[in-house]
């Protein structure tokens, strides 16, 4: 792992930041004692994507209103 004291690090980020997203972590000193380590993010490749279960499942009609009556008894009132 590579070690760079603060003042590297500044002059230095777009490197180090490139090594670490290909997998080499690094640590950033200050007076010779570590104070951080720079490691990239284990993120997903691609974000998730919305409709993924289009034609799997089917919304019904009346979906905003099922179980209203049910609801309304709850809080005593009439639907």
């Amino acid at each position: 792992m590579i070690t760079v004291n603060i003042q590297e690090a500044k002059a230095q980020l777009s490197q180090l930041v490139d090594q670490a997203v290909k997998g080499e972590a690094f640590v950033i000193t200050k007076a010779g004692k570590p104070l951080v380590k720079v490691a990239a993010l284990r993120a997903p490749a691609a974000p998730r994507r919305l409709g993924f279960l289009a034609g799997e499942i089917v919304v019904p009609k009346d979906f905003d209103n099922m179980g209203i009556a049910e609801i309304a008894s709850l809080f005593g009132s009439e639907a």
